[in-house]
């Protein structure tokens, strides 16, 4: 990898997607509007958006960062800019880390967004810092985007890059311990939300609310996400390919 290349990699990718408000809008509004949506269906129980709140805090964005991502490289790919680009002295490394740089620009101000609204418009209640809380969504709108990054190499279309959401995204939310907590659910399921890293975006944010300083669970949780979100851009790196065939 080398720094220069990909930072230009980055500033490219940034310059597209300031030619492009809708993926703006859908990677920094949507999570807000679904924040705004959720509080107001508990309006009459503001115990439950509490409870509930700072989950979707940090998976609203993973989605959202997941869909744009995957879909945006495959354009990329499909369009045979990929191809140009790896002709150039442009290694996978280079190309990956760039687009994981830029879109982690757009989830900073995507998770400054937010937090701020739901601690200081939508009142959620959090025990923690606020800063562990946006740290926890930041992490997890990086997770999205090397998720994205990864599924993309093996989807041939947009519609199949869409696809993947079911398979890679809905079983870690049904399972994150957003639904049911994770020690009452049948054995194998327990053992299997034990490797997803969305229970573990969850039990972090679960860990802000709850306690007013930084708890160990917090620090292992923070450090599994980002480790799966290293590991997830790694692979992306590795099965890049060139072109859709």
């Amino acid at each position: 990898m080398n720094a220069s290349r990909t930072t230009a990699t980055a500033g490219r990718v940034l310059r597209q997607l300031g030619h492009d408000p809708r993926s703006i809008a859908l990677m920094l509004l949507v999570p807000v509007l679904m924040l705004i949506l959720l509080r107001y269906v508990f309006d009459g129980n503001p115990s439950t958006f509490n409870s509930v709140g700072a989950s979707l805090l940090g998976i609203f964005p993973l989605i959202t960062m997941f869909l744009v991502t995957s879909i945006a490289t495959l354009r990329e790919r499909t369009s045979g800019t990929l191809e140009r680009l790896l002709a150039m002295p442009l290694g996978k490394g280079d190309l990956i880390a760039g687009y994981a740089l830029a879109f982690g620009a757009v989830a900073v101000v995507q998770s400054l967004l937010a937090t701020g609204l739901a601690l200081w418009v939508l009142g959620l209640d959090v025990l923690g810092s606020p800063w562990l809380l946006l740290l926890v969504a930041l992490l997890d709108a990086l997770l999205g985007t090397a998720l994205g990054l990864f599924v993309s190499a093996f989807a041939a279309s947009e519609f199949q890059a869409v696809q993947f959401m079911p398979a890679v995204i809905f079983p870690q939310l049904l399972l994150c311990g957003l639904l049911a907590p994770r020690d009452t659910m049948q054995p194998v399921l327990e053992g299997l939300s034990d490797v997803l890293p969305m229970s573990y975006a969850v039990d972090g944010m679960t860990q802000v609310v709850g306690h007013t300083d930084m708890t160990a669970g917090f620090v292992r949780d923070a450090v599994i996400v980002a480790a799966c979100a290293l590991l997830v851009l790694a692979l992306g790196a590795a099965t890049l390919r060139r072109r859709t065939p």
